[in-house]
């Protein structure tokens, strides 16, 4: 199949529309407008077979996650996502595959009312890059570099499902259902949590998405902030499936170090914890308090009902080069 006969069959037609481009698939450029009072956010995240998912993911999961990571990077900034663009790369053609990738791919972009403009395809290792771009009011941006000594330490849902998930997917560990699909749905299918980072605007002081593992990047905020945090692993919140699979050791240390939760970890100054209730009640996302922002510059002290808690060796995920 010739290349613009891939992006007319798989990604020009189905997915979603929006007023605002103005030009979209089929030219050399995308032409989109800007509403007034507004700035605009730009993420992007390239995805590598056996790096970031595994090979044999299915292509829907695969497309799924895509999106959703650039998203929930949005999110993490308090934007609206408006569009995106995806640069695919792929050995062979395979019709199949790009059915269920541009059905995952449509499926999330109607969901959260995204359209693609452009992108490219080429012959090579099967990755995909996704630049996405969102609307923010100017001066309503969370940033890493936003918290302040006495911020109070949120996170949105559940924590270690995600990793978890990837365990049993590999084989490290066995899993019964009902608990080995929730956790592994939650690996291959992450939410990225939208409507409550532009609620969060209001509220929040900084912000960052969960997708390394909660400590690394918590200690990412503490960097850029110049503090310390006091974090209580016994507050962490565990899915019922997590601590039924796991027990609640491995849940901690699941919750504390693994990534691709893709939620959201952000301060709150005791002045506005009242209103961060109203803030989220609307977005139907539970958001649980795991400790306070300290003084203590880059110094994460770790309890378990009140009494230190030993610190694992490794905190997330980083890329080696």
């Amino acid at each position: 199949m010739k290349e613009f006969d891939l992006i007319g069959r798989y990604f020009a037609n189905g997915g979603y529309q929006r007023k605002d481009v103005l030009v979209g698939i089929g030219d050399d450029c995308a032409i989109t407008t800007l509403a007034e009072n507004q700035q605009l956010a730009i993420t992007t995240d390239t995805l590598v077979a056996g790096v970031h998912f595994l090979r044999d993911a299915p292509a829907r999961s695969v497309a799924h996650k895509a999106v959703a990571v650039n998203l929930s990077d949005l999110a993490a900034m308090g934007a609206e996502p408006a569009w995106i663009s995806l640069s695919l790369s792929m050995p062979q053609m395979d019709e199949v595959w790009l059915a269920e990738f541009a059905e995952g791919l449509h499926e999330l972009t109607q969901y959260y009312s995204v359209q693609l403009i452009g992108g490219d395809t080429v012959t090579g290792p099967l990755a995909m890059t996704i630049t996405a771009q969102g609307f923010i009011p100017p001066g309503s941006e969370l940033k890493r570099s936003a918290a302040r000594p006495g911020d109070w330490i949120y996170v949105t849902g559940t924590l270690g499902d995600a990793g978890a998930g990837l365990a049993i997917l590999k084989g490290e560990v066995e899993a019964q259902s009902p608990e080995r699909d929730i956790l592994v749905n939650r690996h291959l299918y992450p939410t990225p949590r939208v409507a409550a980072g532009t609620a969060l605007r209001r509220t929040a002081n900084a912000c960052i998405d969960i997708s390394d593992g909660m400590l690394a990047d918590l200690g990412h905020i503490l960097k850029a902030s110049g503090c310390g945090a006091t974090v209580h692993v016994d507050r962490l919140p565990i899915s019922r499936a997590l601590y039924q699979h796991a027990g609640a050791k491995q849940a901690y240390e699941l919750a504390l170090t693994s990534g691709d939760d893709y939620e959201l970890l952000f301060t709150v100054s005791e002045e506005q914890r009242g209103n961060l209730e109203t803030s989220l009640a609307s977005t139907n996302v539970k958001a649980t308090c795991i400790g306070q922002v300290t003084g203590q510059t880059g110094k994460v002290d770790l309890k378990l009902y009140d009494e230190p808690y030993q610190p694992p060796e490794k905190t997330g995920y980083q890329h080696e080069f």
